[in-house]
């Protein structure tokens, strides 16, 4: 997400890092470069104008000038000023105490629309609020179908009426049905079109006015830049807005439409799409938003959908396992199947502070592959070696490799790794906020994340050099001796 952006503001800050003395010349320079950035990220050139005017006056002041730290000074105004362009945001659905609570949601054709109504009633179901879905979107029968098997895999009513013509009569309908039945929302999805149109704009109007929906958001595609932007300002015109949601910032969106949109229009986003799944809906915070075009992460979101992954349950379970030391290689697995959902690593990488540079490395098809052979290995043991990989001296591996498919090397790393993982994960479940960043820092600096993606399950490879015995001992001596200062370290 925003990657170039990301990458041109950093580019910005290290400019300034190692400066003997910062000066007003220089730090001009590091803040041209924050601009140029921001334009390239499709930034409506107004709000980069009136941003840099706020980033340049904090920046030249005697303070940072002053500073020892100038970058870090630099770091700190622009994420205060990207907060302040995004927010603030009242993410509340604002739902009704008595009666049904009506939602519509409208955008131009491909924006994902229908999608993102499958998104919000996951979200709804997921705070124990039952939603139903009404497929308004008579202009494109897709459209209907489409609503109808998402709301079959989410076990969500959707109203739907292939004979009836009139749109409105649609959602009148939806909304009686919805409160007979007694469901707390409706969600509205409403027709879209290639392009802003008087029709559209029409039809939308008279929704507004005879089913006089609680809240009105407008879905836009964040890949279209200043398309978004001006659509969102039509939209609002005509249907004064209640928030935007704006989809596929999973992709290459470069992150001007998101920047923009508040700014220009005056309307909040209110959510923010981030995959395809149903789950893939975040609520959209400026201070998160923020620390993550800076890469510096946002362990609120990250912590949320660690919950998605892990139920309360479950987490409890495997926190007394990991403090008591109990953690088996089936907990290890079990683990590993939850984390190996497409996308979701990479994912909570992007999320964790300083992290970032991981993303890549553990969305590659070398990491899945080695996830899926690791599973492969633990699924080969008995559920004794499983207990208590010790056991597992040359024959047993030999038949624990055959089994997976694999060569012995890769189960001899594994349950390395594993040994090596143990106590530090029994000092991350017994220690405070503080202990468990540091164990954090220290799988990280270990190079052990390489090993978490499974990366570092891999077979020997030729250095084109032949070890003398005395070498190889040594080279074994110091394994030897760095495995025993990260379990030490991890008690």
């Amino acid at each position: 997400m925003f990657d170039s952006l990301s990458d041109g503001l950093q580019s910005a800050f290290k400019s300034l890092r190692g400066k003997g003395k910062l000066t007003e010349a220089n730090m001009r320079d590091g803040l041209q470069t924050v601009e140029r950035a921001l334009l390239e990220a499709d930034v409506s050139y107004p709000v980069v104008q009136s941003f840099m005017g706020q980033v340049t006056e904090r920046a030249l002041g005697k303070r940072v000038l002053l500073s020892l730290r100038p970058d870090q000074e630099l770091i700190r105004i622009v994420n205060d000023e990207l907060v302040e362009i995004l927010g603030p945001v009242d993410n509340s659905l604002h739902l009704k105490k008595d009666g049904c609570t009506i939602i519509m949601l409208c955008g131009l054709q491909g924006s994902g629309k229908t999608t993102t109504c499958g998104k919000l009633a996951q979200l709804l179901i997921e705070q124990e609020i039952r939603p139903m879905l009404v497929a308004a979107d008579l202009q494109r029968p897709a459209a209907i179908e489409q609503l109808r098997v998402i709301g079959k895999q989410l076990g969500v009513d959707v109203h739907a009426d292939l004979e009836q013509k009139d749109p409105v009569a649609v959602c009148q309908a939806g909304v009686k049905l919805a409160e007979k039945s007694g469901a707390r929302v409706v969600i509205l999805d409403t027709a879209g079109r290639l392009a802003i149109d008087e029709a559209l704009m029409a039809e939308l109007k008279r929704i507004d006015k005879k089913v006089a929906p609680d809240q009105i958001y407008l879905v836009v595609d964040g890949m279209t830049g200043q398309d978004a932007v001006n659509s969102a300002g039509a939209f609002n015109d005509a249907l004064e807005l209640d928030g935007v949601v704006m989809t596929k910032l999973d992709g290459d969106a470069r992150g001007g439409a998101l920047l923009s949109v508040k700014q220009v229009t005056g309307v909040p986003i209110k959510f923010i799409g981030t995959g395809e799944r149903f789950d893939a809906l975040e609520v959209f915070r400026p201070e998160g938003m923020a620390s993550r075009i800076l890469q510096m992460g946002d362990i609120v979101q990250a912590a949320k959908e660690a919950h998605r992954i892990v139920d309360e349950k479950d987490r409890e379970e495997l926190e007394r396992k990991m403090a008591s030391g109990d953690m088996t290689l089936d907990d290890f697995k079990g683990m590993l199947e939850k984390i190996a959902k497409p996308g979701l690593m990479g994912k909570m990488m992007g999320l964790l502070p300083g992290m970032g540079q991981m993303k890549e490395l553990v969305e590659s098809e070398e990491a899945s592959g080695g996830i899926r052979q690791t599973i492969g290995a633990i699924n080969s043991m008995t559920p004794q070696e499983r207990r208590n990989p010790k056991l597992i001296d040359a024959t047993r591996r030999a038949r624990i490799a055959k089994g997976a498919g694999v060569q012995a090397p890769i189960v001899t790393q594994l349950v390395k790794q594993f040994e090596v993982m143990k106590p530090l994960m029994q000092g991350m479940a017994g220690g405070g906020a503080g202990e468990r960043a540091r164990m954090m820092q220290q799988l990280q600096s270990g190079a052990l994340m390489n090993d978490l993606s499974m990366q570092g399950m891999k077979t020997k490879k030729g250095t084109g050099k032949r070890l003398s015995p005395a070498e190889k001992a040594k080279l074994r001596k110091q394994r030897d001796k760095e495995l025993r200062q990260a379990r030490r370290k991890g008690r």
